[in-house]
């Protein structure tokens, strides 16, 4: 296989995911664009080098559907002959773009791709895209739909985490994304985001709460317990009879922030960075997609990478940082506490929890965040991995060149 390097990456901002966030009143394919035109100038690329784009898209419906890739690199000025797609594996979808990236320019039938995603969630909500996963009755029946904060729960509920423990990663969370706001550690990386007519809306992380305490947390109320009460907890006893009960102990403040983003990675093979003149700042090593579990819908993440260490060769001792998404706070503290991994090398500028979490740009922002914190620190390798709905993961493993 030929070397697929890491070149550049960019993202938005993220903005609050609701109608008075910063980036509301920016359509989602500008959100896109914009990350698009920007790495453009950056690293200088030529649109007809480019074999394809693709982009993450939780919910490819209205203003995000209708292969909103292609739309964006229209916007972006990317000329008429750019191939675009949009790919939609729930959680993972970012990262995914990468991962076929990577196929692509690693068996020779590419020398450079981008990928990233886009996620307005302000505009187009989640569940906006419906599906047989959660409506088909004959399906539910083998596989019953449970939604991703009660797995969250059930998750907790099987390891034994309290809500002390949840609300103590989530404070910490948002202690390290505050600092590394504060210190500028992401702005190498953040386009500002400017409106039609030039005016700026938003240039630094919006949703990180600097200061939140326990004590703050202590005070808000479970967030889906009602939800279990409707049923869903009686469809996960079944499958976990040994249960007495499902301990509803996620918050809004332990789970992943609701947000607009977007993000693009520029990937090539060796020939084509000489070629060009840019210098490869990392090196693709090895990816993985997994599949278990539907009902415990985010336990992905561990079997995702056991497959991506065993196909790279490594053990987990040979990974300097991690960053698992903060779907929910359960999720980084199960895979901690089976790799035996000390938080110190996890999620190091906090996560999701306070950052937010654009569904299916995410994956991709993790990837360059895990780049950039391993350049500063002068360390080597680096693994992202994302659970994502019906029990699906993908894995990632980078190497500073």
């Amino acid at each position: 296989m030929n070397n697929v390097f890491l070149y550049d990456h960019v993202r938005t901002p993220r903005g609050k995911g609701r109608l008075d966030g910063a980036l509301h009143t920016v359509a989602p394919v500008h959100l896109a664009a914009a990350v698009l035109r920007a790495l453009k100038a950056r690293t200088g690329l030529e649109p007809e080098d480019l074999e394809d784009v693709g982009l993450g898209v939780v919910m490819p419906v209205g203003e995000q559907g209708a292969d909103i890739a292609r739309a964006a690199l229209l916007a972006a000025g990317y000329g008429e002959n750019v191939s675009g797609y949009q790919i939609n594996r729930f959680c993972t979808s970012g990262l995914d773009t990468l991962k076929m990236g990577f196929g692509l320019i690693a068996s020779g039938q590419a020398e450079a791709v981008i990928g990233g995603g886009v996620e307005s969630m302000s505009r187009v909500a989640i569940g906006s895209d419906g599906g047989a996963a959660y409506t088909d009755p004959r399906l539910g029946q083998q596989y019953p739909y449970v939604p991703n904060g009660v797995c969250a729960d059930l998750m907790a509920t099987l390891d034994g985490f309290s809500r002390e423990d949840l609300d103590a990663y989530a404070v910490e969370s948002q202690r390290r994304a505050a600092t590394a706001r504060e210190q500028g550690w992401f702005d190498a990386s953040i386009v500002p985001v400017r409106d039609a007519f030039g005016g700026l809306l938003l240039q630094r992380d919006e949703a990180p709460r600097p200061g939140i305490s326990m004590e703050d947390l202590a005070k808000l109320k479970p967030s889906f317990a009602s939800l279990g009460e409707v049923g869903f907890d009686a469809i996960v006893l079944r499958r976990y009879p040994h249960l007495e009960a499902v301990r509803h102990v996620h918050t809004g403040g332990s789970s992943s922030g609701i947000v607009d983003g977007a993000c693009a990675v520029l990937m090539g093979s060796g020939a084509y960075g000489e070629r060009r003149g840019l210098r490869a700042r990392a090196r693709i090593v090895a990816t993985a997609t997994c599949a278990s579990e539907p009902l415990l819908s985010l336990g992905g993440p561990i079997p995702a990478t056991d497959k991506v260490l065993a196909r790279a060769g490594l053990r987990i001792d040979d990974i300097d940082l991690f960053e698992v998404n903060e779907a929910f706070a359960a999720v980084p503290l199960r895979y901690m506490r089976h790799f035996g991994i000390p938080r110190e090398r996890m999620n190091v500028n906090g996560g999701a929890i306070a950052l937010g979490h654009p569904l299916g740009a995410t994956g991709a922002i993790l990837l360059g965040t895990v780049l950039d914190e391993l350049e500063r620190r002068g360390l080597a390798r680096g693994l992202v991995t994302l659970c994502a709905a019906a029990g699906q993961a993908t894995a990632v493993i980078i190497e500073r060149v």
